[in-house]
């Protein structure tokens, strides 16, 4: 099921390498068939939408946009229980993420000079929310609820209609509770090409944010630049760091919660003990009986699983930031010891009663995270992430003539005269 591989300095490198041979480049032809949707949908717009949504979705709603009334509907027909649990998660996102909001700035000095910073969200952002049974409410929290308290004016959801035609209920309560403005039926790399550059009924948006398969990461790739991403992100990941006092049957039922995700879903663990590696693989073996994904977890385990046993904490704290994982869980005797060295991860999770799940769901920082080892430069989606930021400035006439010498030797040194004489010229 799973390989338990002692470090030596060389054992665990060579693992590390097989592993990251899941994170290959996009197939020539995926990029391809999605180069020719979008260069479709920019030439014909909702036919264009139309045709592809009937071709892989095997049917097309005669309305894209969802009513008012649908969504308002949806909200008051869903179980009271999942009502009240969206809005707890709810409102910890919104907590966790109005900290996160920034001020605009200005900065005036005794000489006359002032320069400031304005900032404002975005005017109109997409989200992409998958549909049918792959279906996320979750998602719609993290990404709306951000997008939100950042002041985004308009939020325009998309996401593939059920087999039936309808949207999903759960996606549509999750969207009137997050205060989604606008909901197309509509999904794959059409409904990505349809609000990067818009089309008769579905706006032009100025970023696009939400998980979806590799044709709709691929359309968003290819349309980076024409319109703001939030990342391209790969298959999902789990690093656990243990030690002694860890719990083995903790240890299993998190990293399935991973390997459940996809069958390129990477599970590490990290132990300072061979015991717990060894207990910890009884478990799985013990524990993934009883869950409906089974074949899933146990192809990602076998492929992009390992367990590595550590010659001590340090080695384990170094092999956490070389791999830069999605999700970190420290399960260590103080894990709050940790924090500070813990570099590259996309979020963190201290002891054995944060579990993974409790960042996917409820607790309020963002669980749409850098993957594949980005997160050595990438961020968690944030509030910065729905937001632009402008600079201005305000010299006087004798604040200029007091720069005006080393202006103009910057601008001669790199030979743009022009440059220079916008300054001379003044005075």
């Amino acid at each position: 099921m799973i390989t338990i591989t002692k470090a030596d300095g060389k054992a665990e490198f060579e693992l590390i390498q097989l592993l990251r041979s899941r994170s290959t480049e996009v197939d020539r032809q995926v990029s391809l068939t999605v180069t020719e949707i979008i260069d479709n949908v920019k030439a014909h717009g909702d036919q264009a939408v139309r045709e592809y949504t009937l071709k892989f979705d095997g049917h097309c709603p005669d309305v894209f946009e969802v009513s008012r009334e649908d969504i308002n509907d949806a909200l008051t027909e869903a179980d009271p229980a999942f009502v009240d649990a969206l809005l707890n998660a709810q409102a910890n996102i919104a907590e966790f993420h109005t900290r996160q909001k920034q001020q605009s700035f200005i900065d005036a000095k005794p000489d006359g000079v002032i320069m400031g910073q304005r900032i404002r969200g975005l005017k109109r952002v997409g989200l992409y929310v998958p549909g049918g049974t792959a279906a996320y409410p979750s998602s719609v929290l993290m990404n709306a609820v951000p997008a939100k308290i950042a002041g985004v004016e308009e939020l325009i959801m998309v996401t593939p209609p059920m087999k039936d035609g309808r949207a999903n209920p759960d996606i549509l309560t999750a969207a009137a509770i997050a205060g989604v403005d606008r909901i197309f039926l509509v999904g794959g790399a059409q409904a990505v090409a349809a609000l990067a550059v818009g089309t008769e009924t579905i706006p032009k948006v100025d970023k696009i944010v939400g998980p979806g398969n590799i044709y709709v990461a691929t359309a968003k790739k290819l349309l980076y630049g024409t319109v703001d991403i939030d990342m391209i992100a790969g298959p999902s990941e789990i690093l656990i760091m243990a030690d002694s006092t860890a719990e083995p049957k903790f240890l299993a039922a998190d990293m399935m919660s991973q390997a459940e995700h996809d069958k390129l879903a990477s599970s590490i663990l990290l132990t300072t003990e061979e015991s717990i590696a060894q207990q910890t693989v009884a478990e799985l073996s013990r524990q993934v009986e009883t869950l409906e994904r089974k074949e899933i977890i146990l192809e990602a385990l076998q492929n992009f699983g390992a367990i590595i046993v550590c010659r001590n904490t340090d080695e384990m704290v170094d092999l956490a930031n070389l791999l830069a994982p999605e999700h970190l869980e420290v399960m260590l005797e103080n894990p709050m010891e940790y924090i500070g060295r813990l570099d590259n991860a996309g979020s963190i999770f201290l002891g054995k009663y944060s579990p993974e799940p409790l960042g996917d769901y409820y607790a309020g920082p963002n669980h749409v995270l850098p993957t594949s080892g980005t997160a050595r430069f990438f961020s968690p989606l944030s509030v910065d992430s729905f937001i632009k930021k402008t600079s201005y400035i305000y010299y006087t006439e004798d604040a200029l003539r007091a720069a005006h010498d080393d202006i103009v030797l910057i601008a001669n040194k790199e030979g743009l005269t022009a440059h220079a004489n916008s300054i001379k010229v003044r005075f």
